[in-house]
């Protein structure tokens, strides 16, 4: 069952001071603010099976707050997207 209106915007809440968006760093891709760490990288780092402390490890600069943030935004960006029915080759 889906997350009422409410719940979803506590489950975004502390997403927008974490994660900047801003075109003259990585070319608008969205990033952990104050960093050039795009959030699809740690993203991409938890799908491959690293763990919250071996990203933090990874990247010291992180918090563990940094990268709960990036999960909230991804879940958010794919939350407000139209998927394709299917992938391409």
């Amino acid at each position: 069952m889906p997350p009422s209106s409410a719940r979803r915007q506590d489950i975004t809440r502390g997403t927008h001071d974490r994660i900047s968006i801003d075109h003259r760093i990585m070319g608008g891709v969205p990033c952990i603010s104050g960093t050039r760490i795009p959030v699809a990288t740690v993203i991409g780092l938890l799908g491959h099976g690293y763990s919250l402390s071996e990203v933090l490890e990874e990247y010291p600069i992180l918090a563990k707050d940094d990268i709960l943030a990036g999960l909230r935004f991804a879940a958010h960006a794919l939350d407000q997207r139209e998927l394709p029915l299917r992938l391409t080759p």
